[in-house]
């Protein structure tokens, strides 16, 4: 009777497998869209903010760089190349910035549309450096296909940086901040870069480009800078 009992036990065990590891893969796939980007692969906003709240439960407060990444005109592509074509170079894009990430040791994601952020360890404060390089990388012309054609497309990218502490709120600081930048990024003219400094503030309604998607996200009142 124990024997047939064991038996039962192992047959009830490999019976049950396939259940649990489907279970578990669809938890898994669960968690992994929760962070991450469906279009690109790439981080979302919940997943930069899990890495930012990694960096800051490792230790004391260590200098990190926040950029916003904003491409300049991209309903262009959009308009003149379909968006099958626009979803590819945003995908491009986000290969791209991934890579610096990695690079850097540090993490990348989509926010919306076509606006990613990067997190990067400050090994030095050459802010400007980091700005050059990452524009420099997106505006490598990308050859996109659709209905067995190539169309070859070059985009710029706008960009507002910050240096935080990786103990300050990302949203309400290290992201509102490198928001602040963009904005004057973005109201000096199409490829170029800001950096946040202390006093800065967002530029006039009237040179602001509009609400976003991850807009609808940030605090009622405001965040201060």
């Amino acid at each position: 009777m124990i024997a047939t009992a064991v038996v039962a036990l192992a047959l009830g065990r490999l019976t049950a497998w396939p259940t649990i590891r489907s279970l578990r893969t669809q938890l898994a796939d669960a968690t992994w869209s929760v962070l991450h980007d469906p279009l690109t692969g790439m981080l979302n906003r919940a997943g930069l903010q899990a890495a930012h709240a990694t960096l800051a439960e490792t230790g004391s407060a260590q200098p990190v760089i926040v950029a916003l990444v904003d491409l300049d005109d991209f309903k262009r592509v959009n308009d003149t190349h379909g968006h099958g074509r626009g979803d590819g170079l945003l995908i491009e894009v986000a290969d791209r910035i991934t890579d610096i990430a990695t690079l850097h040791g540090g993490a990348a994601a989509r926010l919306a549309g076509d606006e990613y952020a990067l997190l990067l360890p400050a090994r030095a404060d050459d802010l400007d450096r980091v700005a050059e390089t990452i524009a420099t990388i997106i505006a490598q012309p990308v050859a996109l296909p659709a209905d067995g054609r190539f169309a070859t497309v070059t985009i710029t990218a706008s960009m507002g940086l910050a240096l935080v502490d990786t103990s300050d709120p990302f949203t309400e600081v290290a992201l509102h901040r490198a928001d602040i930048a963009m904005y004057h990024a973005k109201r000096n003219g199409r490829n170029r870069h800001a950096i946040y400094q202390p006093g800065m503030t967002m530029p006039p309604v009237q040179h602001r480009r509009g609400p976003r998607l991850r807009d609808r996200h940030q605090p009622a009142d405001g965040a201060a800078a």
